[in-house]
């Protein structure tokens, strides 16, 4: 699918894969400390966490040759994930916490809790769904014009147009 979002969930849009990287976010790299931590089976964890590793998110690193063990690492890849979890983070306190957050992030610079925003990289105003436009990025296949096809049929012209 022609979608950057798609292409994301293709990568991390499983539940447990989620969870995973939070608790990596959280400080988490061994395997049996995301098994104790989450309760996920062990066969799913290592399907999942080979997944990441594949995709580039995680990388194993050695810390035992006898038996052979493995830290989970987030890679800069995986750490770029970070606005995306705590956007997630935010929305789920706001919206499936009756209770409260069960976490509160605290600015190590600053010392407030910290909400994250959304704002522009070039003005720093803020952004919203509201004051943004979507247009076609260097990424999205042009349509040929009907002067640039090479069939002059009108059904193969009619075609072209709907797809």
């Amino acid at each position: 699918m022609d979608c950057s979002v798609a292409q994301c969930l293709e990568v991390v849009g499983e539940w447990w894969t989620m969870l995973i990287v939070r608790d990596a976010f959280l400080g988490v790299t061994r395997f049996d400390v995301f098994q104790e931590r989450l309760g996920i089976s062990r066969n799913v964890l290592q399907l999942r966490l080979e997944g990441l590793v594949e995709a580039g998110v995680f990388e194993r690193v050695a810390y035992s040759e006898h038996p052979p063990r493995f830290d989970y690492r987030l890679t800069p890849k995986g750490r770029d994930l970070w606005p995306v979890m705590n956007a997630m983070r935010q929305w789920g306190d706001q919206y499936a916490a009756p209770n409260g957050a069960p976490i509160r992030l605290v600015h190590r610079s600053c010392g407030h809790e910290a909400l994250g925003t959304v704002v522009c990289s070039e003005c720093g105003g803020s952004m919203s769904s509201g004051n943004v436009q979507a247009l076609a990025g260097d990424g999205r296949p042009r349509l040929r014009r009907k002067s640039d096809r090479s069939s002059t049929s009108s059904r193969a012209a009619t075609a072209d147009a709907s797809s």
